[in-house]
């Protein structure tokens, strides 16, 4: 019915730069990894990730609560694109936008291989119901929270 195999598994055979909108975020697991707090070491400059998440993060879901206008609320939010990844040290490992670049496969529990949103958040790398809302955290309290994702 006018499916076009070749973009069937469109991430095994583009480039991050050739996708389209769709695709794009077709990618994106949905974890809420990149939506949690992180604290960078004044001295190391090691990246701590906290399980604290963005005001805009639905702790319940893992989804952001107003995706389209995110930047304008919170302004240090990034945006994610083929042209800032590289430069986005604190993008956790398990990032598909992260693992494509590096030439590797997509894992068995993202979505667009296991075919549903539930093998994400049993192989453990969803923060769906595992993180707190920076709401309710106190800014010098952070480091209590200090989470090895």
């Amino acid at each position: 019915i006018g499916l076009n195999l070749n973009n069937f598994k469109f991430w095994e055979t583009k480039k991050l730069i050739e996708m389209d909108t769709n695709e794009w975020e077709a990618l994106c697991d949905k974890c809420g990894k990149c939506c949690v707090i992180k604290l960078e070491d004044y001295d190391t400059k090691e990246i701590h990730y906290t399980n604290v998440s963005c005001k805009l993060l639905c702790e319940k879901t893992a989804l952001c609560k107003d995706y389209k206008n995110r930047k304008k609320i919170v302004p240090d939010c990034k945006i994610l694109s083929p042209d800032n990844l590289k430069n986005l040290k604190w993008m956790p490992d398990s990032c598909a936008y992260k693992i494509l670049d590096e030439g590797k496969k997509l894992p068995n529990w993202h979505p667009l291989i296991s075919g549903n949103e539930d093998e994400i958040v049993k192989s453990g790398n969803s923060v769906k119901n595992r993180v707190t809302n920076e709401i309710k955290v106190k800014e010098k309290n952070l480091p209590e929270y200090i989470f090895n994702w």
